[in-house]
């Protein structure tokens, strides 16, 4: 090693090293002496564990076991020790939480490093952005250690594969890439290995981080990587040869590859009758392109298409419109632009008073810019429709681009009309039609067109109609169970 290479430079870095460490007022270093061998201990108060130290290290120092190193550490009943006197894992190890042993001031050559981090993890409780009725009530925590057993409790196979990766100069957060061994695709594995290993960051303080980082396209407005904060899902997706990405200190885990479908699926369809979630589904789809659209085929018929309109509904938007000194897309688009706000305070305040400032300010903004005759009372109630709409989309992030989409659509049924509607709609089409998730196929099962999978998307079938996992993934054994046999049950109507 480093140190048998060239001792006088090793120890010189070594000592470096020290009182780089020493510089900080958390890092302690004690000295004691037992008959005539002198030991120090070293250790940052704020990462360590102290009744560790007091109760599995300090009893088992004795005159007989200071001969060495060697024998010091296999007096220590601690799994996580390991001597070593190479400078960086000496750092990166006193960094997470190690307790330093070393025998010899002037010129320590080896040092004893027992792991002793102090572990301080919020409690798992109820999912809060993916909450369901129906079905398991945990969530993930900020912890990487407790995410990976929520996700081995429902995956109990040898073949559950953990790869543990560093990532962020600053940071150095680990990060853990889970897969099913003899079901996931191993190129799609390999490539999100790759993908975070040539990450060149400082600092990487969430799962969001990576979401950016590796995506495909890092210009695209849509995610392609699914973030959940619950295990079963995670576990879910596993057992269909999907990747799981575990952030340390984040609560939410990364899912890939992934397709635009499933971003309209929630988790708690799979604990409901398939044709309850299947109509479920239906009215996300509805929902959203409602969201999209409605107000922007609006201002298009307002302002270039007046004559699509019946006569009974002509008559009742110019009465609403007749004191309204703006046009249709200024209206429309100051009146966006006021539920942003309104939703971004209520965000940002705390719980009770942002659900305050959001139903007050909506009623009161509303009714009195109705009454001053600045926008339409019908203009008012599709917006609000709009708005509503778009809080059915299950998976957060998708949610925070359907908002974003509404603006080009708005824009373009302005300038062009119902023409322009359709330009903005093929641009993201193409868009879409282009986009991958680590490299498969965002737009799948709709292109490329893939029957077996229309199963679990639009609508979710039974699951004895499930036998084959998503094409998408391209597992490397796409059999699940075998459906004659599953037919075969005389309980089963095929």
């Amino acid at each position: 090693m480093f140190f048998k290479k060239n001792a006088r430079n090793g120890n010189a870095s070594t000592l470096t090293i020290l009182q780089q460490f020493k510089q900080s007022n958390d890092f302690l270093t004690f000295e004691n002496k037992i008959g005539t061998v002198s030991y120090f201990i070293s250790y940052y108060k704020s990462l360590i564990d102290v009744e560790v130290l007091h109760r599995d290290i300090l009893p088992y120092i004795t005159e007989s076991t200071l001969k060495n190193l060697e024998a010091l550490s296999l007096a220590i009943p601690s799994e996580n020790k390991i001597i070593s006197n190479d400078i960086q894992e000496i750092s990166s190890l006193v960094l997470t939480g190690a307790i330093l042993i070393y025998l010899e001031k002037d010129e320590p050559k080896q040092f004893l490093l027992i792991q002793a981090q102090k572990n301080e993890a919020r409690q798992i409780s109820a999912p809060e952005v993916e909450f369901s009725v129906i079905g398991p009530k945990e969530a993930f925590v900020e912890s990487m250690d407790t995410n990976i057993n929520l996700i081995r409790k429902r995956v109990p196979s040898p073949n559950l594969q953990v790869t543990n990766l560093q990532v962020g100069k600053i940071s150095k957060t680990q990060v853990a890439v889970l897969h099913i061994d003899g079901i996931a695709n191993k190129e799609n594995v390999n490539t999100v290995i790759q993908r975070i290993g040539d990450l060149e960051f400082d600092q990487i303080i969430d799962s969001s981080y990576l979401t950016q980082m590796i995506a495909d396209n890092h210009h695209s407005p849509f995610p392609v990587l699914l973030d959940t904060e619950r295990p079963d899902r995670a576990a879910a997706v596993l057992a269909e040869g999907k990747v799981v990405i575990v952030v340390d200190g984040s609560p939410h885990t990364l899912i890939g590859p992934t397709t635009l479908i499933e971003y309209f699926s929630a988790f708690e369809d799979y604990f409901l009758n398939p044709h309850i979630a299947s109509a479920f589904r239906l009215i996300r789809v509805f929902s959203v392109a409602f969201s999209l659209l409605m107000t922007s085929i609006y201002v298009a018929i307002l302002t270039h298409h007046f004559e699509l309109l019946p006569k009974d509904l002509m008559s009742t938007l110019v009465s609403s419109r007749t004191l309204v000194p703006f046009p249709p897309f200024l209206e429309a688009l100051v009146l966006e632009l006021v539920i942003e706000l309104l939703r971004e305070a209520g965000a940002r305040l705390p719980t009770k008073v942002g659900q305050t400032i959001g139903i007050v300010g909506g009623i009161v903004i509303g009714t009195a810019s109705v009454e001053a005759g600045l926008t339409s009372n019908v203009l008012l109630i599709i917006i609000a429709l709009s708005a509503l709409a778009s809080f059915t989309t299950p998976v957060y992030q998708m949610g925070n681009t359907i908002r974003l989409l509404r603006f080009p659509f708005l824009l373009f049924a302005h300038v062009w009309g119902l023409v322009g509607i359709v330009l903005c709609f093929s641009f993201f089409l193409t868009h879409l039609l282009r986009l991958t998730s680590l490299g498969r196929p965002y737009l799948e099962p709709i292109y490329p067109p893939r029957v077996a999978d229309l199963k679990d998307s639009f609508i979710r079938m039974a699951f004895v109609r499930q036998s084959k996992r998503p094409i998408v993934a391209q597992t490397e054994n796409i059999e699940r169970f075998s459906q004659d046999k599953a037919f075969k049950n005389k309980d089963i109507d095929e």
